[in-house]
């Protein structure tokens, strides 16, 4: 109804009231005058009385919407008529919508049986209860022959109702509350995803529930395409018609994905925890819960701290469902790793579970075999390995990164043994480099217009209660930086640190590739500060190509297809040339020709430095010649002394061997008495470390 009609339905209703409400005022007041009061009432009175008056009065008032005939009727004439006007408009708009609402449905009706029609020949139900084949991943060599390959690793099925509660309700509190609620589908949970994700700016969650993600990694697969939502959304609503919640919940835990490689809870759970599900604890089950989100960054073998702020999301959305009390959540400690022992794998297992961790697009899920074309070199590989098998390690632990100068890794070992230990020593342990860290002291001393006939103090110096010292005692006084470099002085090194500032010695580094935590410290020119293998031997390539950063790699460069060759060239990482590269070389040369490396000295021009921690507890050779640059590490897992082994021997014949072999290079006659290694590292200047000191001198012992 127009707002035109509904005034004019209010005037003639207000002037029918008005001109009543006169008439029944000169009426009683008539009659009053008449019987003092006892007079009959207005609805009593014979009609034509009343028309009497109510005449009268309309005259009095002249109302424009009303007739005389309106007056003893119900209502004015003009509301009859603009009413009925209206109930004609709505009756034949509401036939109209019928008919269309009809022929609308009736098409709709067709439609929805073509779809299932359709559905039901190209998602076959009868396979919707039948988990899909799972992922594997071949990992080939820069030759493109297979080195290692990883299948999923799956386990039983588990029973939700044989499960700990808190296992399951994990896993509904952080995937689908309303799993119990809904039906498969849950436009409100849809909604509330789209919603969060629209005032973040972007997409911070998802709104398919459980059944649907049952029904995507059940059969469907990761293709996000209309076709593969609707057949999604069919096998949803099939599955929820054939199993209970229970079965659902779980079918999709024995199911889902937990990152390197491992399906369902079962597997996870051993994998991770070393216990079985059914033994899970409520941490433990928060910790697997959350790694659904994002299973390979989340990985918490790789990636722990991230885990576990997932898990306490987890425990919090636990505690808002209701699932868990507060005093339970404060009270939860975070979940310790016992990660189970794999199985060996061929040739290069320590690199490949390093480069599968790395894979592009690795949290998108894959099905069946993918290949991984790597930088690997398996003729280097197999030289490393032969090379630890005749180092005379004994209980020792090693790692070794062979990389070009551009950073492509060529061989790679974590360690003695990967099938008794697969914790990759060269990219995951963060060990005190020793006096390798010196390259940054005298790369900082280069840059800020020292070279290197510059002087630098050989003397005793003490800052605070630290009271660095040379390992042989030695203090040669004012000497040339080539000779404090190649004799790797502590002392000068820390008087060369202090004048150009820690800050610049920390900035080389980061400069050169070191992402670890470094202190703003006097003694990190001595290499306290933790850094991996891998990144120390990359920083030394960047010395190499006379370029930095250098960044390792170990996929191969495979032109993307969706970003093109001009994509690939602007997406490559920013290198930058440095003056002082040239002059950090030939240190490095002298360290190996007349240093402390001397016994990793190849028939060809060598560069490279020794580096030993305190006590012994980690010696390392880094260094490059040919092609090649190759960083060794030695040390126990535990942090014990290694009895006065020290980086220029051991690290520097395994650093040694290796290159010759790799480099196919011929060994020249040896000298009579091997050269001494009078190794740099600071040392508590305690009578063993003087013993020590004496039969190294002697050459009794290394």
């Amino acid at each position: 109804m127009s707002a035109k009609d509904r005034a004019r339905i209010e005037q003639a209703t207000h002037e029918l009231a008005k001109v009543r409400g006169l008439a029944e005022a000169q009426f009683r007041e008539d009659t009053d005058r008449a019987y003092g009061g006892a007079g009959p009432g207005w609805e009593s009175v014979e009609p034509p009385v009343r028309a009497y008056y109510l005449n009268r009065a309309y005259e009095q008032v002249r109302p424009v919407s009303l007739t005389p005939e309106d007056l003893e009727g119900g209502s004015p004439g003009v509301v009859e008529t603009i009413v009925a006007l209206h109930r004609r408009r709505q009756d034949r708009a509401s036939r109209f919508v019928r008919k269309a609402t009809g022929v609308v449905l009736r098409i709709g009706a067709a439609a929805f049986i073509l779809l299932v029609g359709w559905l039901a020949v190209t998602a076959p139900l009868s396979r919707s209860l039948q988990p899909i084949a799972a992922p594997s991943f071949l990992v080939l060599a820069a030759d493109g022959q297979p080195i290692a390959r990883r299948g999923a690793v799956r386990d039983a099925p588990v029973d939700v109702m044989k499960l700990p509660p808190h296992v399951g309700q994990a896993f509904i509190a952080i995937e689908d509350r309303r799993f119990f609620h809904h039906v498969g589908i849950d436009p409100w949970g849809i909604g509330r995803a789209m919603f969060r994700n629209w005032r973040s700016g972007r997409v911070r969650e998802g709104g398919s529930t459980i059944s649907q993600q049952l029904a995507k990694t059940s059969f469907t697969g990761p293709e996000r395409t209309m076709g593969r939502k609707a057949q999604e959304a069919l096998i949803t609503l099939w599955l929820e018609a054939r199993l209970s919640k229970e079965q659902i919940l779980s079918r999709y835990l024995s199911n889902v994905y937990f990152g390197n490689n491992i399906y369902g809870l079962r597997a996870a759970s051993r994998y991770y925890f070393s216990v079985p599900p059914e033994q899970l604890t409520l941490a433990q089950a928060a910790l697997l819960a959350g790694l659904v989100n994002a299973p390979n960054r989340l990985a918490p073998n790789r990636n722990l701290a991230g885990a576990r702020r997932r898990a306490d999301l987890v425990l919090n959305a636990m505690t808002d469902v209701g699932f868990i009390e507060e005093e339970r959540l404060r009270t939860t400690r975070p979940a310790r790793l016992r990660l189970a022992r794999s199985d060996n794998l061929p040739t290069g297992t320590y690199f490949a579970d390093w480069i599968l961790a790395n894979v592009e697009n690795a949290d998108q899920p894959e099905y069946g075999e993918r290949r991984v074309a790597t930088t690997l070199d398996r003729r280097l590989q197999r030289a490393a390995i032969r090379t630890f098998r005749t180092a005379g390690l004994g209980s020792r632990q090693a790692a070794l990164v062979a990389m070009r100068p551009d950073g492509r890794i060529v061989a790679m070992l974590g360690g003695r043994d990967y099938a008794r230990s697969p914790y990759n020593r060269a990219t995951m342990g963060r060990r005190q480099p020793g006096s390798t860290f010196k390259l940054f002291v005298y790369l900082a001393a280069l840059r800020a217009g020292f070279d290197p006939d510059s002087p630098v103090e050989d003397r005793p110096i003490t800052i605070g209660s630290w009271t660095p010292r040379n390992s042989n005692g030695v203090y040669r006084g004012e000497i040339p930086l080539r000779d404090a470099f190649a004799q790797s002085s502590n002392v000068a090194a820390v008087r060369l640190a202090r004048r150009v500032g820690i800050g610049n010695v920390i900035r080389t580094a980061r400069d050169l590739g070191i992402t670890a935590p470094i202190p703003n410290d006097p003694s990190i020119a001595l290499g306290t500060s933790g850094v991996s293998l891998v990144e120390m031997t990359a920083a030394y390539a960047a010395v190499a190509s006379g370029r930095y950063p250098v960044t390792p790699l170990g996929l191969a460069e495979t032109q993307n297809e969706d970003q093109g060759l001009l994509g690939a060239l602007l997406n490559r990482p920013a290198t930058h040339a440095d003056r002082a590269l040239p002059d950090m070389r030939s240190l490095l040369g002298l360290a190996v020709a007349k240093g402390t490396g001397r016994g990793a000295l190849l028939p060809i021009p060598t560069f490279g430095k020794t580096g030993t921690t305190q006590d012994s507890r980690d010696a390392l050779f880094i260094g490059f010649a040919g092609d090649l640059v190759v960083g060794v590490w030695v040390g126990n897992d535990d942090n014990r002394p290694m009895n006065n082994v020290a980086g220029g021997g051991l690290p520097a014949r395994i650093w040694r061997s290796f290159m010759m072999e790799a480099l196919r290079l011929s060994e020249p006659p040896r000298p009579r008495k091997p050269p001494e290694e009078d190794e740099d590292e600071w040392k508590d200047d305690s009578l063993g470390d003087t013993i020590g000191r004496v039969l190294r001198d002697l050459g009794v012992t290394e």
